[in-house]
């Protein structure tokens, strides 16, 4: 098991619904601190919000994007990098993580109000409403669901200014492949928790309604934590829409100080 840990490449991963624009302040900071950084699109998603959202229903090849085959993608791009990076990712972002660092292709992960692997599950009823419509599973899988405004003001922006929620909204919202969401379910979203793994950083929030804490501790106590360095970090208010909350420089600063105790103590 390696035990140095001072990877320098940052590699972001976006969750669903959204744009990968939404690192862009997350990409800046940590590029200040040294790191060299990159947040690429999913297949498919590499456009504005506005225009993502416009393609609909034609956006098909979205559509036919697959849980699996988003994997494969970041496997392909942590792959092609000049070292292992650190990954970070947030929400389904969080899951991909958590896979990329199961199978030991980065140094390090951490896992930001994260969709948890196959096996993991809550009968909240703020996480079962948040994910009811986007699962859609009394409607087809060749249409992508986009969130309406009512549903993205719960499950990700609840508890803001309703301005603040539409301007979100209309800045990251995008549409999503209900095969990607119906994956997070299936085969495609298993980790084996007792295998040894990199360092691995879980960050949540009190006031999230789609990846409540609760579910992100359960989430987090399932890893065998004898052999494997696996942390925990809640902060208090924060919704899903952490990333692009006006605190997400605590969250960030919190993961640099975490980055750089991995190197010292190692």
């Amino acid at each position: 098991m390696q035990t140095t840990y001072n990877s320098k490449t940052i590699l972001f991963i976006t969750g669903a619904f959204v744009t990968h624009n939404v690192w862009d302040n997350w990409k800046a900071w940590f590029e200040s601190q040294g790191y060299t950084c990159l947040a690429p699109a999913w297949p498919h998603k590499d456009a504005p919000a506005v225009e993502l959202r416009n393609r609909r229903p034609n956006d098909t090849a979205l559509a036919k994007l697959t849980l699996a085959g988003l994997v494969a993608h970041f496997e392909t791009i942590a792959k092609g990098l000049p070292e292992k990076p650190v990954v970070i990712g947030h929400s389904l972002g969080g899951l991909i993580v958590q896979i990329l660092i199961n199978k030991g292709i980065a140094e390090s992960g951490v896992a930001i109000h994260s969709v948890p692997p196959k096996g993991v599950f809550s009968f909240e009823w703020p996480f079962l409403r948040s994910i009811w419509k986007p699962l859609g599973y009394f409607t087809g899988v060749n249409k992508t669901h986009l969130m309406s405004f009512k549903e993205w003001s719960y499950a990700f922006t609840n508890g803001m200014d309703t301005k603040e929620q539409q301007l979100s909204y209309e800045t990251y919202c995008i549409p999503e492949s209900k095969r990607v969401i119906r994956g997070a379910l299936g085969k495609a979203a298993k980790v084996d928790f007792d295998k040894v793994h990199p360092p691995l950083l879980f960050i949540t929030g009190d006031n999230d309604h789609i990846t409540p804490n609760s579910l992100n501790y359960e989430n987090y106590v399932k890893y065998d934590k004898d052999h494997a360095i696996t942390d925990y970090k809640e902060f208090k208010g924060r919704n899903h829409f952490v990333l692009g909350l006006p605190t997400w420089q605590q969250e960030a600063e919190y993961i640099h100080s975490w980055l750089e105790l991995l190197a010292v103590k190692l």
